[in-house]
């Protein structure tokens, strides 16, 4: 769907977070004196009504005959697509789309790099723009890392790296290379199962002409087998870590603790990237040194500093259990207050459970809408030094005078935010200002066009 397509139409869009608000710039931009209909939270409305005098702002959510209402939908991409009154203004006629696939269908001559990944997109995307922009390529860096497309509408670049959650896979279409860097269970409150999230996640596979899929992975390989552009990343005889070094095929490159990102995933990472730039036809190898050079991202394993002999680490980004026990493989040996709860979408914690009743850590301190199921699945397992904390200020708190001023505390929820925050971020923030550090620490950097 183009932006012509909406010209004279009856047009809503859903949503008023920043993807809602950069549609709606767009709507103005391209159709000026378009008709738009804005549905958002009460909360919102006045700050719709004052930015957007030009739209009629609804402060409740839209049913099933409201949507039916409209031609075109433009929705945000945390509404899930399988919500009963969509799919029923769906039957009826109504058409559904995005900011990401107003995008694309704007931009079919792009030069693409499309990155998802249950875990490591965000990393991974921003390596690959830091690495191409270190060969000098004017590369544009966007989508669900924090700065929707809809917003670079205009822009120009020699290379688009955009990051695409579940909820958007399905809505890029006549990608250049799509990189899938693993698959694990999230999200299933808005997919609904982990078989229409493994499904919905792989659209993008579809809609690439080459593909890049973590070799280390067999079912995700499994699934990609049968792409006529499949390329892999973690095998011997690609871009892989072995004995401390990111090794392509049987030639050392670059000692895997020159990146600047901490850990063993991150180093694999790193080898996406790498090989990312490979396939596109940049010089990988040229670009290895700048791994050096990379800022890491905010709220992955974010080392915040040192206050009062504590460490704190912010990995907020964390919303599977699974991403909480890597943390706390990163973290090592010594004394560690663990934060984990948020937002409950019934995760399966078992095998979390099981690590920590074989090694546990100083503190397990469990917070928010999920907090008491994880820690009575914890106490019943026998695990000790559990805690229990309303929410993320109490965790801090309770954090802090488990290890008594020696130590690191580190957030890494294994859940959402949504019980109590906005986003990963917003989360990730509050965390920094409650240990003591200016919230602007937690800041992604590189996004946009450089």
């Amino acid at each position: 769907m183009r932006w012509a397509d909406l010209e004279g139409r009856r047009v809503a869009v859903w949503g008023f977070g920043r993807e809602g608000r950069a549609a709606l710039d767009a709507l103005a931009r391209h159709l000026p004196g378009q008709l738009v209909d804005v549905y958002c939270s009460s909360d919102e409305a006045a700050a719709a009504r004052a930015s957007f005098p030009w739209a009629h702002v609804h402060d409740v959510a839209p049913d099933a005959d409201a949507l039916a209402w409209y031609d075109i939908v433009i929705k945000s991409p945390g509404i899930s697509a399988y919500k009963p009154e969509l799919l029923d203004a769906q039957s009826r006629g109504t058409r559904f789309t995005s900011g990401t696939a107003l995008w694309f269908a704007a931009q079919m001559a792009a030069k693409t790099i499309a990155v998802t990944g249950t875990k490591g997109k965000s990393t991974t995307s921003a390596l690959i723009a830091h690495l191409a922009r270190s060969l000098g390529v004017r590369t544009a860096l966007a989508g669900n890392i924090g700065l929707p497309m809809l917003e670079l509408d205009g822009e120009s670049a020699d290379l688009w790296v955009i990051e695409l959650s579940s909820f958007q896979t399905g809505e890029a279409f006549g990608v250049g290379l799509g990189v899938v860097t693993s698959l694990y269970e999230e999200h299933l409150d808005w997919h609904g199962s982990r078989e229409r999230y493994v499904s919905d996640k792989l659209k993008l596979l579809a809609s690439s002409a080459q593909v890049l899929v973590n070799a280390m992975q067999p079912a995700l390989m499994a699934r990609a087998a049968g792409h006529p552009g499949l390329h892999t990343f973690g095998d011997e005889a690609t871009w892989h870590v072995a004995d401390g070094w990111i090794r392509r095929g049987s030639e050392d490159v670059i000692a895997a603790s020159a990146v600047s990102a901490p850990g063993l995933h991150n180093a694999i990472n790193a080898c996406a990237a790498l090989a990312a730039l490979e396939i596109a036809g940049l010089d990988a190898r040229a670009a290895a040194p700048a791994l050096s050079t990379f800022v890491p991202l905010p709220h992955r394993l974010q080392p915040l500093g040192e206050i009062h002999g504590l460490r704190w680490i912010n990995d907020s980004i964390s919303t599977t259990p699974l991403a909480s026990l890597a943390a706390l493989e990163s973290v090592g040996a010594g004394r560690v207050a663990l934060i984990v709860g948020g937002h409950d979408r019934g995760l399966d914690w078992t095998p979390f459970v099981e690590a920590m009743r074989l090694d546990a850590p100083e503190a397990i301190v469990c917070q928010g809408a999920s907090g008491s199921r994880i820690a009575d699945a914890l106490e019943a397992a026998g695990v000790a030094n559990v805690y229990r904390a309303a929410d993320l200020a109490a965790a801090v708190g309770a954090a802090r005078n488990a290890l008594s001023g020696e130590g690191v505390v580190v957030l890494s929820p294994g859940a959402p935010s949504f019980d109590q925050f906005r986003d990963y971020a917003e989360r990730g923030k509050r965390f920094a200002e409650l240990a003591g550090f200016e919230a602007g620490a937690a800041r992604i950097q590189g996004l946009g066009v450089s």
